[in-house]
């Protein structure tokens, strides 16, 4: 079994100095690679493996021009090199857009570390060029040399949120005696009102973004970002600025616009939280089979009026978590197929009302030996819980 870990980092002055030189020689390796390759393709009319490319930049690395780049440990533009190539692999497989070119302070800021190279003592983790950095979460990592002791750990990333350091692997551990499940199919309707709606549970998910603090974080976030456009509109106003140059953010652009992305985060980390709540308290009911329907999200973001609705619900990112929790746990994970009826179809004698309408928010069935009478999202879930079953 994998369990993913993450643990917050407090380093010096000089340790977080080299951190963000790391991440910025990860950033320009995969910049470099990208442009690279970009070049040759044009010139050649054919790809260079990531192999290649490899050997290439240990030559630009040897060059004394580029000496900076030893100053950092060598795995992290090799590793930067082979995150390039997945990206590709995902590309030509269809599964992704083409790569593109990582702008500073609009991407992640992150490197790899060699994952035989911690040594872990106390509340301290060694990481190769930077020393030993002090940890928050004492004991949540093995302690020991995890090259002598043969400790394994899955891609190792010490990451930057904006305001903390953190180091994020996965590791393997043994696995945990399975408790027994019940034999109950479950549905789980998401919707826009409540987050989820579960075919065995009587109380819905409600939505975490109509609570007061989500509501606060949203206001501060206006109240943020409209100062911050005033500024540039200060600074575009000025005498000096001329068309087609280039604005020079002032200090104060500089502390709003880091205000604002710590503002996001902390939204980000709210609902995140509120969606492993809710798929622990699905999963925990122990049934055999969960049953999702497949949403188009796409198709949802382009209505105007629910867009920003949908995308503040995290659906996706909902049926993720719910779908690996329930490998973990040797659930059954079914996706319902997209245009099954969920919604329009009596959850009691079967029949489908075609004149539903997406106010209608009580379902009323249209067969007149039946009448039933329940929550529409409630007989959704009921429908996809029975999806498919003998």
């Amino acid at each position: 079994m994998i369990k993913a870990i993450k643990v917050r980092l407090y380093p010096t002055k000089i340790q977080e100095e080299l951190m963000f030189k790391s991440a910025s020689i990860a950033r320009f390796s995969y910049n470099w690679g990208l442009n690279y390759l970009n070049s040759y393709c044009k010139e050649n009319n054919k790809t260079l493996s990531i192999g290649e490319l490899r050997k290439e930049f240990t030559k630009l690395r040897n060059d004394s021009e580029y000496s900076w780049l030893k100053e950092v440990s060598s795995e992290i533009p090799q590793q930067a090199l082979k995150d390039l190539g997945e990206s590709f692999k995902n590309f030509f497989n269809k599964q992704s857009s083409y790569p593109r070119f990582k702008k500073k302070g609009k991407c992640e800021i992150s490197f790899f570390h060699l994952n035989n190279k911690f040594i872990v003592e106390g509340n301290k983790v060694k990481l190769e060029k930077i020393g030993y950095v002090k940890m928050k979460d004492e004991g949540r990592l093995p302690i020991g040399n995890y090259k002598k002791d043969k400790i394994k750990v899955l891609n190792p990333r010490v990451k930057f949120n904006g305001k903390f350091w953190c180091l994020s692997l996965a590791l393997e551990v043994k696995d945990a005696t399975k408790e027994e499940l019940t034999n109950v199919s479950i549905g789980v309707d998401l919707g826009i009102k409540d987050l989820a709606i579960v075919s065995n549970i009587d109380k819905p998910f409600k939505n975490i973004n109509k609570s007061k603090e989500v509501k606060r974080l949203n206001k501060k976030l206006k109240r943020l970002q409209r100062k911050v456009s005033r500024k540039y509109d200060m600074l575009k106003g000025e005498s000096c600025f001329k068309k087609g140059e280039k604005l020079t953010k002032t200090q104060n652009i500089i502390k709003l616009e880091k205000q604002i992305k710590l503002v996001h985060k902390r939204i980000a980390d709210i609902r995140l939280n509120y969606i492993h709540q809710t798929t622990n308290t699905i999963v925990k009911t122990k049934p055999c089979r969960v049953v999702v329907e497949d949403l188009n999200v796409k198709g949802l973001m382009k209505n105007k009026h629910l867009s920003n609705a949908v995308a503040e619900q995290c659906f996706n990112k909902f049926i993720t978590i719910l779908e690996y929790k329930c490998k973990w746990n040797g659930i059954e994970f079914v996706k319902a197929d997209r245009f099954f009826p969920s919604s329009k179809m009596c959850s009691c004698c079967g029949t489908i009302k075609k004149d539903l309408r997406l106010k209608d928010r009580t379902y009323i069935c249209s067969n007149p030996k039946c009448n039933l009478v329940i929550d529409r999202d409630k007989n959704a879930s009921i429908n996809l819980a029975n999806y498919k079953l003998a």
